[in-house]
């Protein structure tokens, strides 16, 4: 797992949360839509379908509500900028867990409704100080609050890609703070200045290892939009691919982050 070096960057709290719920929200409205046919349709996650996928949606947000209920820990275990290296290693047990609870809750909008009231009636008094102990290690409701953005607009994505006119809106801020996340992650698993990485209008950030770029235009530049940085940095897009269908520009002789890339497999 790659040191985060860099200071971790802020987060309004009482941002995060409306951003948690309000994307939440997008999702269950377009879950509750879909007829049998399109929720029996492959998602792009291995052999998963969109019913499948779409429980792991809830899965994610239980977790908070979860980890709220079991005691907490005694020191935190994780940095915010530590949690994308260490999910892979959990990927296994949360494949079981969803397929569990696609098969045991037919119903996806009472599973939906269940979920997002636990998550109302649990962060009503929870401070943002307060250290859970997640999957992968024991870190603060605040900082666990920003990696759920992560899962609720890459899963957005994945359901938006297996349902052609799907078509769930992205919530500002929950895109806005899963960019940020990511970007950040980048600078802390590629350390340096040489390249100066811009996904507008959320984020830039400065990376590899190289001559310190300090005035004027940055001799390595990479620019893309938010959604393709989120798919190149959670494999679902590969970096020679985004280059070839020119939705990322890349210049200067260490423009080339397919070295750094996935950062979440």
């Amino acid at each position: 797992m790659p040191p985060a070096k860099k200071r971790t960057r802020s987060y309004d709290p009482a941002k995060i949360r409306t951003a948690v719920s309000a994307q939440f929200g997008n999702v269950r409205q377009a879950v509750r839509a879909l007829g049998a046919e399109q929720l029996a349709r492959p998602a792009r996650l291995g052999d998963w379908t969109v019913r499948e996928l779409a429980a792991h949606v809830t899965l994610a947000v239980e977790s908070v509500s979860r980890n709220l209920d079991r005691e907490e820990p005694a020191k935190a275990e994780l940095a915010l900028l530590d949690w994308p290296f260490a999910t892979a290693a959990r990927a296994a047990g949360i494949a079981d867990d969803t397929r569990q609870l696609a098969e045991a809750h037919p119903d996806l909008d009472a599973l939906y409704a269940a979920t997002g009231e636990r998550l109302t009636e649990k962060l009503a008094d929870a401070p943002g100080t307060r250290l859970l102990a997640t999957r992968t290690g024991a870190m603060t409701l605040a900082d666990y609050l920003v990696t759920r953005t992560v899962e609720l607009v890459v899963h957005t994505d994945d359901l938006n890609a297996a349902v052609p006119g799907l078509d769930i809106p992205y919530d500002r801020q929950a895109l806005a703070a899963c960019t940020r996340l990511l970007a950040d992650a980048l600078a802390a698993k590629a350390p340096g200045g040489s390249t100066e990485v811009r996904v507008p209008p959320f984020a830039v950030v400065q990376c590899v290892e190289g001559p310190r770029h300090t005035r004027g235009t940055p001799p390595n530049v990479v620019e893309t939009d938010p959604l393709t940085w989120i798919r190149l940095a959670t494999g679902r897009l590969a970096w020679a691919q985004a280059l070839k269908d020119a939705r990322v520009s890349a210049s200067g002789e260490r423009a080339d982050l397919s070295a750094h890339l996935p950062l979440m497999a």
